[in-house]
């Protein structure tokens, strides 16, 4: 069937949600959004978009007597339909949404209930794109990555991270010793796994203390600044708190710590509240859970670009965006790239929509001059933060090791992230310290512009870490 017949079929209830003709959808009132939508039962492509938009706007399945001719204005409406591709671009207006920048407000109209729809068999949310009046309602970023590396003095090249493993069963002082060899080795961030907590064999007070001393002592010995990111996600707000003062007050340096929180089971109230009550401090976005609506197979969900367009938008500093079939994950440049870019460039182009994060004419001279800086990787929006919302930092993990890094960076066409490998550096033959030094090794060669196998040559670390990894892939 043509759209003008898909458009015949329409009942009245339907047609409310429905405007074929809209012009110009960027004109600042709506909030676009580009979903894959297979229809179920006896529904047709256009029949089930109303029913999604209507679902995930203002109405319900039948017309109700309590309409109003304003609530007729926040519905949302289908603007557009790709048949070939069975793509749905609907149109939601911004009004609709709590003008307290509040992310799971949006959340809860375009991946909530429609995602149960029994009218739908598929219905992935591929991209959205926020105009910069919108934008302006939201936080964004306040620390970035740009004032990580002001902290640490690194330049030109990623933040090398690891995860501390086994992920959880050391005791406090053990895991504040491989913090400690890992530091020492040369790295530069070390971050809690996701579910690190308050266990009864490794107190929360007591690892706070125990890294605190470890850092300490790595920074006199290596004369290089360090950072940790703790987990503060908990089971209220009063706790996760309580966590973020004690770190606070434990004597750290400012900079020296970030928060991580588990976004997407703790909430975006956790993560919004993280970046209002501390902007001084690298908020850290570990998405576990993400999988169940990002991954390529799953036909309902959402996208890895729109985990973290959002996260962006909640002010998160940095958030996973995965390693692009590098590493152990799934994911691929299609998905993963596309999604990094997206948070770090000042505009770019993503499944659907051209974004661009400015909050003045995207046209304006300074615009078009900060998008170039941000291509460039410069820092931007340091004494002009009016004029948009501050990049994200894509935090790479998931199976890398020191041999694995120049092909992220080719993949990824930059060197803006931290990566954070875990078995990568602790399963190296000598251990944590050396797999720490084998990563600033191929890290090293990267920069040379020399192939690891030849610099591993004069460097034993890399050399061993090569002969391991490179092994087990056999």
């Amino acid at each position: 069937m043509t759209i003008q017949e898909l458009t015949q079929t329409l009942n009245s209830h339907q047609l409310a949600y429905v405007n074929l003709e809209l012009k110009n959808p960027q004109n600042g009132e709506y909030m676009l959004c580009a979903f894959h939508l297979i229809p179920g039962g006896t529904l047709n492509i256009l029949q089930a978009a109303c029913e999604v938009s209507a679902e995930s706007s203002t109405g319900t399945n039948f017309l109700v007597n309590t309409e109003t001719p304003f609530s007729k204005e926040m519905n949302a409406l289908v603007y557009q339909v790709d048949l070939e591709k069975s793509i749905v671009y609907i149109a939601y207006p911004t009004r609709l949404f709590d003008r307290n920048g509040n992310i799971q407000n949006i959340l809860t109209y375009i991946v909530g209930n429609v995602l149960g729809m029994k009218e739908i068999n598929a219905l992935k949310l591929l991209d959205v794109w926020f105009p910069p009046a919108m934008l302006e309602q939201y936080d964004g970023p306040s620390y970035t990555i740009d004032d990580m590396r002001k902290y640490l003095n690194v330049y030109g090249r990623p933040i090398l991270g690891t995860i501390i493993k086994p992920k959880m069963g050391l005791t406090s002082a053990e895991y504040a010793e491989v913090c400690y060899d890992f530091w020492t080795g040369g790295g530069d961030f070390v971050k809690n796994d996701e579910p690190q907590a308050d266990q009864d064999f490794c107190p929360y007070d007591k690892m706070v203390l125990h890294v605190k001393e470890a850092m300490d002592k790595s920074v006199k010995e290596t004369g290089k600044k360090k950072v940790h990111s703790f987990n503060v996600s908990a089971a209220d707000y009063e706790t996760m708190i309580k966590r973020c003062e004690m770190i606070k007050n434990a004597g750290f340096e400012p900079g020296s710590y970030a928060f991580l929180i588990d976004g997407t089971t703790a909430g975006w109230m956790a993560v919004q509240t993280l970046r209002r009550k501390y902007p001084d401090v690298f908020i850290h976005f570990h998405r576990a859970g993400h999988g169940a609506f990002t991954r390529k197979e799953n036909p309902i969900g959402f996208t890895v670009l729109i985990l973290s367009k959002f996260a962006r938008l909640a002010g998160a500093s940095g958030i996973h965006t995965g390693t692009a079939g590098v590493g152990k994950m799934a994911g691929s440049p299609e998905d993963d790239i596309t999604a990094a870019h997206g948070i770090l460039y000042f505009a770019s182009q993503g499944h659907i929509f051209h974004q661009s994060w400015a909050t003045i004419p995207e046209k304006d001279e300074n615009a078009e001059g900060l998008t170039k800086e941000s291509a460039a990787n410069h820092e931007i929006l340091h004494d002009d933060s009016w004029r948009g919302i501050k990049k994200c930092c894509p935090i790479i993990s998931g199976g890398l090791n020191p041999t694995l890094l120049k092909p992220f960076i080719d993949v990824m066409g930059n060197t803006d992230f931290i990566t954070t490998m875990g078995a990568g550096c602790h399963a190296h033959p000598k251990g944590t310290k050396a797999g720490a030094t084998a990563l600033v090794q191929s890290c090293e060669a990267y920069l040379k512009g020399m192939d690891i196998h030849e610099y591993a040559k004069d460097h034993v670390e890399l050399a061993e870490a090569i002969e391991f990894f490179e092994k087990k892939k056999k």
